[in-house]
């Protein structure tokens, strides 16, 4: 519609001598015009209606009950294969992971027992070999008394005997000096009541004054 005033504008200003080839050019204008004009209102309506429809609210795809069937459907296919995933890949990775963790927690178990009975062992070998040291250096100890109280006991019984010895050798010249010295007392007791009486009274013989003394020792 906008474009037919133009085509007549254009047509008034030709000359006279294209009229009659410009006359079916704007007739065939003219008829191209309510064909253009016939043809965007039914366009105009379609874009309206598309509009329309595209802005009607559908809701939830979910939650659609025309969509139930395809939606388990679907749910029955995705199960599946995650079902088959699960039990062809993951599964058996996972059972061989457990399984090694185990045999591992298992292994680690056993060595603990082992060292542990290997500490116990030693421990055992330990305070026996202490017990046997203790022992022996006892017995090293109460061997080492021994002797040297057999020592020293022998030398004390050779020192006694020694001292025994002495003593007796000493008693023996005290004796002899006693007896000795008893047998000049007699003399020396004669030679000096002789020498007195002698001063006093007179001459007087060495066997009269041993007499005198032998009678008054005798008493």
């Amino acid at each position: 519609m906008a474009g037919q005033p133009t085509n007549i504008t254009l047509l008034a200003q030709a000359p006279a001598a294209d009229a009659s080839t410009a006359a079916p050019a704007a007739a065939a204008t003219t008829e191209a015009a309510p064909a253009a004009g016939a043809t965007n209102p039914a366009a105009a309506a379609g874009t309206h209606t598309a509009v329309g429809a595209h802005e009607a609210p559908i809701g939830f795809p979910p939650f659609n009950v025309a969509t139930f069937g395809a939606q388990i459907l679907w749910l029955a296919i995705c199960f599946g294969v995650l079902y088959v995933v699960v039990a062809r890949a993951v599964q058996p990775r996972l059972t061989s992971i457990l399984a090694a963790r185990r045999d591992k927690i298992d292994g680690d178990l056993a060595e603990a027992d082992r060292l542990r009975a290997a500490t116990d062992k030693a421990i055992a070998d330990y305070e026996a070999a202490l017990a046997a040291a203790r022992a022996k250096a006892n017995g090293i100890a109460q061997q080492t008394r021994d002797a040297n109280k057999a020592d020293l006991d022998g030398k004390r019984a050779g020192v006694e005997a020694e001292l025994a010895k002495k003593v007796g050798a000493a008693e023996a010249a005290i004796q002899r000096a006693k007896t000795e010295a008893l047998g000049k007392v007699d003399e020396i007791a004669a030679d000096t009541a002789g020498a007195l009486v002698a001063r006093l009274t007179g001459a007087v013989s060495p066997d009269e004054a041993r007499a005198a003394v032998a009678s008054v020792v005798k008493g």
